[in-house]
């Protein structure tokens, strides 16, 4: 009984586990052979367990039936109690909804308030500038009666600020009529400002109402920028009129011939400026700098007219080219003193192939513009003069008399070329980086490969063959040139325009002045074939055929190694740079093998002992 009770209390126990396993649950109680005695217990345990699960559940079944008048009362309880919470929330909802309207209300009045009282304040501040801009413009017009122009230049300031507020009230009458007045006063300041100008610079009254005149400009100032444009304009013109008369209307003054002229008399002109009437604009105007501005303008448009015409003269000539470039030279000169006067900034000097300017000038080609058509006139100057450079520098020695060989030496018109090309170079850079430029190169490319082919070479080729110094000289100097003419070509394309500087190309005559010195070194490798004939000729006289005995050197071996060595000895210490030494030693090794085989070739019949010798 007691054993039933123990295992009804371990199946209870097991049986309510959430993770109940039968299967696991019986392999546990019968977990070995001996258990087997207890299957009765086990499965009167099993029934009782059922029997109470079966109680229990017919009682709780029986008490939920008796239950259910008490579970309606509570869910209509539950029910009425939720419509009361609904019509309570209802009435806050309404309560929040009477509340907002009401500040809505509340807030609305304020804003009119707000509005009104910012209308208020803003019809108030627009009276009292009303006010004041009347009182203001009544104000200058009596002052611009009286000339009082300092006053009306701080005045006009004022009216001009203050109208700007009424800008958007010009629909009303009172206001348009006050703004076309305010016009009309501006427009009779500018009228009377430029009235005193004229007839004080007409009556010679300056110096005297100088004063005057300089509080005017106080008043232009403040008119604006048309207004201080047309009195500027009109002071420039006025100078430069006498200017126009003498220099366009005479023949004689206006010609090439006397352009120093007309840069001496406007240095006179802004001399009497910087003198007598640079008190009277403020400095920022810059009038000095505008003159300058419109005597260049008009002295270019002069140059342009001047050198059309000579371009179409009757007798079909054309201009001198150096009066062309004297001109030219005098104009950039001119340009020159401007640029350092009112920019102070650097220049590129003429004469310094390798400048460059760092940036724009103010007066850089304002005047020498005029003469960039014609520069094609000067481009073709350089080419006849560089053709009539090369046969002089064909014929003349290659090293002065009173000059002393050194392997390090040049040839002298190589060193006069370059001189020549980088002066022009630098010259027409400063005349145009553009198309004429070049132009230029392809001039001067021309002439490099004249030089090359027509000089270099023609003194390689002299009858008899060049001496060994000559030999050298000639190839120090296409050495120098192929390391010059690359570096031409990236000036030129520094300096030259960017559309331009693709096109800009030496390559070809780099590599012409580079094959002359190939020459060089075949004319060095040759003078060792004239030397070593005598040996070949020995060899090829040697009866091959009849030798009968070797001996332990060929006569003509030792002659032919003394000659190469002395060659060499003589040769080498003056090549100056160790690729052209090296190239010689390669040519001629070559030579000596090509030269031994091929007389070897002539040298049949050759017997067995021969061809052991």
């Amino acid at each position: 009984m007691n054993g039933a009770t123990a295992a009804s209390s371990s199946l209870d126990a097991d049986l309510f586990t959430v993770d109940y396993d039968p299967i696991e649950h019986l392999n546990t109680i019968f977990s070995h052979p001996s258990t087997l005695q207890s299957i009765t217990a086990t499965a009167s345990a099993l029934q009782t367990h059922q029997d109470d699960l079966s109680t229990n559940i017919s009682s709780l079944v029986a008490a939920q039936a008796y239950s259910d008048d008490s579970s309606l009362q509570r869910m209509q309880s539950a029910k009425a109690e939720l419509a009361q919470l609904f019509r309570k929330i209802e009435s806050v909802r309404t309560r929040a909804i009477e509340t907002e309207q009401t500040i809505t209300s509340m807030t609305a009045d304020i804003k009119r308030l707000d509005g009104t009282k910012r209308n208020l304040t803003l019809s108030m501040t627009a009276l009292k500038r009303l006010q004041m801009l009347t009182t203001a413009y009544e104000q200058l017009r009596g002052l611009a009666k009286t000339r009082q122009y300092r006053e009306c230049a701080s005045l006009l300031q004022a009216v001009l600020q203050l109208m700007r507020h009424f800008n958007s009230y010009r629909s009303i009458d009172q206001i348009a009529t006050l703004s076309r007045n305010v016009a009309e006063l501006q427009r009779e300041l500018l009228e009377q400002v430029c009235e005193d100008f004229e007839i004080a610079f007409a009556k010679g009254e300056v110096a005297s109402k100088k004063g005057v005149l300089g509080e005017a400009c106080l008043v232009m100032d403040a008119l604006g920028d048309n207004a201080r444009a047309r009195l500027v304009t009109w002071y420039a013109n006025t100078q430069l009129r006498e200017y126009r008369q003498v220099f366009r209307g005479n023949d004689e003054a206006g010609s090439l011939d006397n352009i120093g002229r007309r840069y001496s008399w406007f240095r006179r002109m802004l001399k009497t400026y910087e003198d007598e009437h640079a008190g009277i604009f403020p400095i920022q105007w810059r009038v000095n700098e505008v003159l300058a501005n419109a005597f260049c303008e008009g002295t270019r448009d002069d140059f342009k007219g001047i050198l059309e015409r000579s371009m179409r003269r009757p007798d079909g000539g054309k201009i001198d080219v150096n009066l062309l470039l004297s001109c030219l030279q005098e104009t950039m000169d001119f340009e020159h003193s401007l640029e350092k006067k009112f920019a102070n900034n650097p220049r590129a000097s003429i004469d310094t192939l390798s400048s460059v300017e760092d940036k724009p000038q103010t007066f850089d080609r304002s005047i020498s513009e005029a003469f960039e058509p014609y520069l094609s006139l000067w481009v073709e100057s350089q080419d006849k003069q560089l053709a009539s450079m090369m046969p002089k520098y064909r014929n003349q020695p290659l090293l002065p008399d009173d000059e002393e060989f050194s392997p390090q030496a040049v040839i002298a018109s190589s060193l006069e070329l370059f001189h020549f090309y980088k002066l022009t170079l630098a010259q027409c850079a400063r005349l145009s980086t553009g198309e004429k430029l070049l132009d230029l190169s392809k001039t001067l490319a021309k002439y490099l490969d004249v030089y090359a082919q027509q000089v270099l070479l023609h003194f390689l080729q002299t009858p008899g063959g060049p001496s060994l110094e000559n030999v050298i000289l000639v190839l120090n100097t296409a050495d120098y040139w192929h390391t010059n003419t690359q570096q031409l070509e990236e000036i030129i394309k520094k300096r030259i325009d960017n559309e331009f500087a693709p096109k800009v190309d030496l390559s070809s005559q780099a590599d012409t002045f580079m094959g002359v010195a190939s020459a060089a070194v075949l004319a060095l490798v040759h003078r060792v074939e004239l030397a070593c004939d005598a040996t070949w000729r020995e060899m090829r006289n040697t009866n091959w055929s009849k030798m009968e005995s070797v001996g332990d050197q060929s006569s003509y071996v030792a002659e032919l190694l003394r000659q190469v060595d002395d060659q060499a000895k003589a040769i080498l210490p003056m090549v100056g740079k160790q690729q052209y030494a090296r190239a010689f030693c390669d040519n001629t090794v070559e030579y000596l093998a090509n030269n031994y085989i091929a007389n070897i070739v002539q040298c049949r019949p050759v017997s067995e002992v021969g061809a052991e010798q």
